[in-house]
């Protein structure tokens, strides 16, 4: 096909369409698809009047025609991974943490810490910034980790800053949070990660009409956008500037994800130039991202990237898929830099389909921080305790890091002594519980849980103050039924149902 067919007259398009295969046809209207957009958004830029903003939202725009490009190329060729050549890893590839070098402390005065801080806690029912959540004895996920950078700063006498990537959903909260920390023996630096435009699934078309459009037409497009947002902010220049050679990266809603210094220590010596911690599946963890040898490069593959037929195979503990990625990252700033420099860093597309208030089926883009690691020398995983990877995604993660099975030290959760097992109990809570205000309303007070093993609570329940739990309970109020647990009562082993019948178990 000529180039100038790439944009068919609108005659000879029908035509062709008619009588051609669906591989024209997508070839044919990617080219018409990319031109529109590309229109669109300079309508976009348009809108913007001061010179300043202009240009960085005209930044902002080219990121996002490059990833949509890119998507609309993919989707022609519609290549998937060929399953036959994923490969577990090589032992290479992933280095057990237990064979880490000791560190240094001295090493600390060459890092930073980065906190993705951009999500909203909406599946828990919260409106503002996830990372405001007060998790353990009153403090929140933010005041944890400003608590840990602090201890590690006065205790080694070195200078960690921490910086915080917000989205323009968190940007605003998270400022008026750190003004409380104005006085800690920490440098805390935030910037804002890329806003695309929310593309309407029908057209292919951007739906906000404005730059200052409603928030709703716009989206953050996952963390893989760290890499661009450091180095369009100049957060990334300001650290190389500042001496700091490596990068810690990791959720602002993973309590384990604390900076350790065998990590790092193994990175210097190792000359890796972007580490990723990774640890063993469990049945919790079927959707987590895994890493994988595809001809003999170390790449990352997410649940979205796997034809339907092989998802089962995907979520195996015991197959191919041991291991998963806890999204704790540690990259090498001078390499990242080279990188970024040499062009866009091309990471695989997550298609996420979303459908509006108002029922419109939109599609947004997005990447994984992760899937970088093909990009950088030496790559590889290290494969760290389950302790470095403690999500609280939901009420019943929650109801776990503010038990009894948890203390603090220096902001860092550490397992109580006097729980006799490794493991930590499986929680789950029924939807009943799904919000932070119900779950507030139907705990007076935190369950001792020491020795439990397996909790499962449906329907309407409301556990009274000074409740113990142990070994396997599962309470269950029927459609219509209420089910309150008194105060002082000892569950060991017990089903309760609907009638608050107590049966062993």
């Amino acid at each position: 096909m000529s180039g100038d067919t790439l944009v068919p007259k609108s005659e000879s398009f029908n035509a062709r369409v008619r009588g051609s295969s669906h591989i024209d046809f997508k070839t044919a209207t990617t080219g018409v698809a990319a031109k529109a957009m590309r229109n669109e958004l300079s309508n976009l830029v348009r809108t913007v009047e001061d010179p300043e903003t202009k240009r960085a939202f005209d930044t902002e725009m080219q990121s996002f025609f490059f990833l949509f490009t890119r998507y609309l190329a993919e989707r022609a060729r519609n290549q998937e991974l060929d399953w036959d050549r994923i490969k577990s890893p090589a032992d290479d590839q992933i280095v057990p943490y237990s064979k880490l070098p000791s560190g240094d402390p001295s090493n600390f005065n060459k890092l930073a810490v980065l906190k993705v801080n951009g999500g909203l806690g909406t599946s828990m029912g919260m409106t503002g910034a996830k990372s405001a959540l007060e998790v353990k004895d009153d403090m929140t996920f933010l005041d944890l980790t400003v608590r840990q950078i602090e201890h590690l700063n006065t205790t080694h006498r070195v200078d960690v800053p921490l910086i915080l990537m917000t989205s323009f959903n968190t940007h605003e909260d998270t400022l008026r949070i750190i003004k409380k920390y104005a006085n800690q023996q920490l440098r805390i630096t935030t910037f804002n990660q890329s806003r695309y435009p929310r593309i309407a699934k029908d057209t292919l078309l951007p739906c906000p009409k404005s730059a200052d459009d409603d928030k709703s037409n716009w989206y953050p497009p996952g963390h893989g956008d760290l890499y661009n947002a450091l180095m369009h902010s100049g957060v990334l220049d300001q650290l190389i500037a500042e001496g700091k050679e490596y990068l810690f990266v990791s959720n602002s809603d993973n309590l384990g994800a604390v900076v350790d210094d065998k990590i790092l220590q193994h990175m210097i010596e190792s000359q890796a130039e972007f580490i990723m911690e990774v640890t063993d599946k469990t049945k919790a963890d079927i959707k987590g991202g895994t890493l994988i040898d595809y001809e003999g490069s170390i790449r990352l593959l997410e649940v979205a990237q796997v034809p339907s037929e092989h998802v089962e195979d995907f979520k195996s503990v015991v197959r191919k898929f041991k291991i998963f990625n806890t999204n704790n990252l540690w990259i090498h700033l001078p390499s990242l830099k080279k990188i970024m420099e040499a062009g866009e860093i091309e990471l695989d597309i997550i298609v996420n389909p979303k459908t509006t208030d108002d029922g419109q089926a939109v599609i947004q883009l997005e990447t994984a921080a992760g899937a970088a690691i093909k990009h950088f020398k030496n790559a590889h995983g290290v494969n760290v305790p389950r302790s470095r990877f403690l999500p609280v995604k939901s009420c019943s993660d929650l109801l776990l890091i503010k038990s009894d099975i948890y203390s603090l030290r220096h902001g860092q959760l550490v397992i109580n002594p006097l729980r006799m097992f490794e493991t930590t109990p499986v929680i789950k809570l029924g939807d009943h519980f799904k919000k932070i205000a119900q779950f507030q309303k139907r705990f007076k007070k935190i369950p001792h849980i020491i020795e439990l093993d397996h909790l499962t609570v449906t329907g309407d329940v409301y556990f009274g103050r000074n409740v113990t739990l142990r070994g396997t309970v599962i309470v269950v109020a029927n459609e219509g039924q209420r089910i309150d647990i008194p105060d002082g009562c000892i569950l060991e082993n017990r089903l309760l149902s609907g009638n608050l019948n107590m049966i062993e178990l």
